[in-house]
């Protein structure tokens, strides 16, 4: 995993908070973040996860608290500095038929250059790696639209790459991936040296592939710590609802958490279990 910096955070999120309609979205959120660190925002469906991307992002201009990117506040940057600083793959990207894999890959250039400027051989080289470090290089010429889901999406994390951002934001990454690919597209993020936010669905991945993890619910920031001092069976099962266990994975010596339904016959030794 990348290591911290001691230095200025890249990004600082201070007293976030986010209401609709009188419902509360994202609670006063504080947290922060260097440079080549991986976070990972995890909690169950309708904690807050993808609506603190939003808010990131500048996508939404109704939160009150404030979000530093390199100790400024990010609402002074224009959208054109924000284009080229933060590269994003969504879970549903805007429907893109006419292209072709390599036409979509090549957007990632387009905060850099205009959109009628002829590629050079460099561009159409950072094109062909990312395309392969996906593995969809022999469908550099296919149409985007009869990729299959998990194709995809590994087209559009190709165009972050190349984009060169310095701060990659992925919303469930490898929600559409068989195993392989999602190992090995976090294996790839994990390489790329740069910050990484991502929003994460489970939790094993989760503690194997990210610095550091924040846990939501319901809005509220539960944990911002490591993975072994957030993924802890008494906060998960409080969170999830589902008696949780946490021990070691043997193999790659990070944490692992098992959830198993109550049973009608458990009694108070192995409910201790969750402890």
């Amino acid at each position: 995993m990348s290591s911290s910096i001691a230095q200025q955070p890249l990004i600082k999120v201070v007293n976030l908070s986010w209401q609709v309609k009188g419902k509360v979205i994202l609670q006063q959120l504080s947290f922060s973040l260097n440079k080549r660190q991986i976070l990972g925002v995890i909690g169950p469906n309708g904690a807050g996860k993808t609506s603190l991307l939003r808010c990131l992002l500048n996508q939404q201009n109704d939160f009150s608290g404030d979000v530093y990117f390199k100790n400024k506040k990010l609402c002074h940057y224009s959208a054109k500095q924000v284009a080229k600083s933060f590269a994003v793959v969504t879970q549903k990207a805007t429907p893109i038929f006419a292209l072709s894999v390599f036409d979509v890959v090549r957007m990632g250039l387009l905060p850099h250059k205009g959109l009628f400027s002829l590629d050079n051989d460099y561009d159409r080289h950072q094109i062909e790696l990312a395309l392969d470090k996906v593995g969809l290089m022999p469908s550099i010429y296919s149409p985007y639209h009869v990729l299959s889901g998990g194709e995809q999406q590994r087209v559009l994390i190709a165009r972050a790459l190349v984009q060169k951002a310095e701060i990659l934001i992925l919303d469930e990454p490898t929600n559409h991936l068989d195993v392989y690919y999602q190992h090995q597209i976090l294996q790839l993020v994990n390489s790329l040296g740069i910050t990484v936010i991502m929003t994460v669905h489970d939790l094993n991945l989760a503690a194997q592939y990210c610095d550091r993890l924040l846990l939501l619910n319901h809005g509220k920031l539960i944990s911002n710590d490591v993975p072994k001092n957030v993924l802890t069976s008494q906060a998960l099962t409080d969170v999830f609802g589902l008696f949780c266990h946490q021990d070691t994975d043997p193999i790659t010596q990070t944490p692992r958490v098992s959830f198993y339904l109550k049973k009608p016959q458990a009694t108070a030794e192995n409910m201790s279990m969750v402890k």
